[in-house]
């Protein structure tokens, strides 16, 4: 390409850039209060969450606290293959792994199933009612779901091995046996989000066309059929975004709750990922080492969360981006 073939594609490109700009400007100053509250929140993220970005280099060095950051050696990625070849990489993952998934298939449709049931209740003091009552759990701590889950559990005083004794059987220790584990943390989680979680479905649920419903009516369709061929197509595209985002944490298990349920007994099933880079890195100093699994945990969720947004604008067209 000559040199002035390369000067007038610069000028074109320059030429249709300029009303580009014009135009963010113009649309700034007309909104101007609309960015003004939107940048506590931008401000929020850059001094929260990317400026300390700077300090994943430690993944790839042998941290040395008195040296800082730059002053510490490049170890390169031995921090990740001492992870992958260590024995508690298949364990941690498949906690992890099982944990999420079984939280995705269990946890997921119940808050939709719940928002159909809710928005077919006529009474609207019973719904009122209804939604109170499972919204409730949602603003309980972590500490105090645990200890309800203790209490609930207790061999001793509990209500379920109580129940159980009644029809002569022999108390389970639920919170020991790691086979209870997994069931425990995501039916109790269940219970306690599944009312929060149907708001937005709710809300989605409400933007459905009305004579949409009108006109099945007068087709002779019943509630269920009005259900499954208007609500749920009609809150499929909200769905679908919630999901994107579902897979997108998906090893990303909630480390406190994990944490308070954790045992000597029950370790097999519950020792995942977040709970391996606190040990790691809080308790036993391995600074380096625990950055590395974090930032391989982060990673993995990463992809999951490319790859499910382009499977699903590639499916029915709704995405992430």
């Amino acid at each position: 390409m000559s040199k002035q073939s390369s000067m007038s594609v610069a000028g074109t490109a320059k030429a249709v850039l300029k009303p580009k700009r014009l135009a963010i400007r113009r649309q700034i100053r007309k909104n101007w209060d609309l960015y003004l509250l939107i940048l506590p929140v931008i401000v929020f993220f850059i001094i929260f969450e990317y400026i300390p970005m700077y300090g994943v280099q430690i993944a790839f060095k042998n941290f040395i606290a008195t040296k800082g950051i730059w002053g510490s050696p490049w170890v390169g990625f031995n921090h990740f293959e001492r992870f992958f070849n260590s024995y508690y990489f298949w364990r941690l993952l498949k906690n992890t792994l099982g944990i999420g998934l079984y939280q995705l298939l269990v946890g997921f449709p119940v808050p939709i199933i719940l928002a159909l049931l809710i928005n077919e209740v006529r009474s609207k003091k019973f719904s009122r009612f209804v939604q109170t009552v499972t919204y409730a759990p949602h603003f309980l701590s972590t500490i105090v779901m645990v200890g309800i889950i203790f209490i609930f559990l207790s061999p001793q005083t509990g209500l379920l091995n109580n129940v159980i004794v009644w029809f002569r059987g022999e108390p389970i220790e639920f919170l020991t046996e790691p086979d209870w584990f997994k069931s425990i943390y995501v039916l109790s989680g269940v219970w306690q989000q599944m009312g929060w979680s149907s708001i937005i479905y709710l809300a989605a649920l409400t933007g459905i066309d009305p004579q949409l419903h009108e006109a099945a009516r007068v087709d002779g369709a019943s509630r269920w059929h009005r259900v499954w061929h208007i609500n749920l197509p009609g809150i499929m595209p909200t769905i679908t975004i919630l999901l994107i985002l579902n897979m997108g944490s998906l090893l990303s298990v909630g480390f406190e709750k994990v944490f308070l349920m954790q045992n000597s007994l029950n370790m097999p099933a519950s020792d995942i990922i977040s709970t391996h880079v606190y040990h790691k890195g809080i308790i036993d100093g391995q600074y380096s080492y625990s950055a590395a699994v974090g930032l391989f945990n982060s990673l993995v969720n990463f992809i999951l969360l490319v790859f499910v947004n382009r499977m699903a604008r590639k499916v029915n067209g709704t995405s992430l981006w």
